[in-house]
């Protein structure tokens, strides 16, 4: 009887460690960008509905591969956010798996473009954005991605260095209106080099654009609609151009590690994320554009937003192939065309 009342004694006071050590943990790895808002929206809300605790690790896409490559063997990410690019670079290098959308009961309300964004099944997309053109309406008229190198408005724009995010997608826009639309963004390139003492500047942050147009410097300059707001708030006349050649952008996809010990939860974190009511309270923050066609947004989100299914079906994305193996030759021929 003593000897039973010892092992009783033993095992209730191991119990609390048995259980913490119990306790799942999902390690995630996300952009560094509005991150006290995802831990009230979508974080914490899902660390009350799973009992788990998340880890959620943060920085550029450069240190993020790398930290997944570095662990290739012992996986310390479960779940990625990542570029439709860096999805298909992950998959190259073996550091993904396969999604399983069986297992995502939101995966039907995602718009199309979205549901396997570099056709090999390897990601989903939970956000994206269109890249067009920001411009003076009192000043210039756009109707064609060309038009920003005519003599009369050149003078006045502001085009992304190459090595921006928005760079390569307006090149290949303005290629598209050019009448070239190959991968290699030479056109395009050269048509900027001939104009590159004209235009004002080939900018790599798109926040000192508001100030160069409140004060005049600049008419107008290709911008991803996450950088629009700042220019509704102008007291000047700015509009978003709808080019005849469509509208160009970029998409952040999900990826579950290969390896990952928690395979089953991460996909449970997907699915969350992409679930019409989380979709809705990350775009009414203006946090992201939602994926989910399902979600309905007030007048003031939608505007600021990349919003609705005429939009998302209008979209010209460069294939994620055609950047990744093509990257390093756009660099060599901007630096040999432009100069900066």
């Amino acid at each position: 009887m003593k000897n039973a009342l010892i092992a009783s004694a033993a095992l209730l006071a191991l119990s609390p460690l048995t259980a913490k050590a119990e306790e799942k943990t999902l390690t995630i790895s996300v952009y560094a960008f509005a991150q006290d808002d995802f831990k009230t929206l979508v974080y914490d809300p899902f660390e009350a509905k799973c009992g788990c605790k998340l880890v959620v690790e943060t920085g550029n896409s450069v240190e993020r591969l790398a930290k997944m490559e570095a662990n290739k063997a012992s996986p310390v990410i479960d779940m990625a956010v990542v570029s439709m690019a860096d999805a298909l670079s992950a998959s190259r290098k073996d550091l993904i798996d396969k999604v399983d959308t069986s297992k995502l009961s939101n995966f039907g309300k995602l718009y199309d473009l979205a549901k396997d964004p570099n056709g090999d099944g390897m990601s989903v997309g939970y956000t994206f954005y269109a890249t067009s053109i920001a411009y003076r309406s009192d000043k210039m008229k756009i109707e064609s991605w060309a038009d920003l190198l005519k003599p009369e408005y050149v003078g006045h724009v502001a085009f992304p260095n190459v090595t921006t995010n928005q760079g390569p997608p307006a090149l290949f826009m303005l290629g598209q209106a050019l009448g070239s639309d190959g991968p290699d963004l030479t056109a395009p390139i050269e048509a900027l080099g001939e104009k590159k003492d004209e235009i004002v500047t080939f900018y790599e942050k798109s926040s000192q654009l508001v100030q160069l147009m409140q004060q005049e410097e600049i008419w107008a300059a290709p911008i991803g609609r996450f950088s629009w707001v700042g220019f509704t708030k102008l007291d000047v006349p700015v509009a978003w151009a709808t080019p005849k050649e469509g509208q160009t952008g970029g998409m952040n996809v999900m990826v579950v590690t290969k390896g990952s010990k928690n395979r089953d939860l991460a996909l449970q974190f997907m699915d969350f994320w992409l679930s019409t009511e989380i979709q809705t309270k990350l775009a009414e923050k203006l946090v992201d554009s939602p994926a989910n066609k399902e979600v309905k947004l007030s007048e003031e989100a939608s505007n600021n937003l990349t919003y609705g299914e005429e939009t998302a079906k209008s979209l010209k994305l460069i294939p994620s192939a055609a950047a990744l193996d093509n990257r390093a030759a756009w660099l060599k021929e901007w630096n040999e065309k432009v100069g900066q």
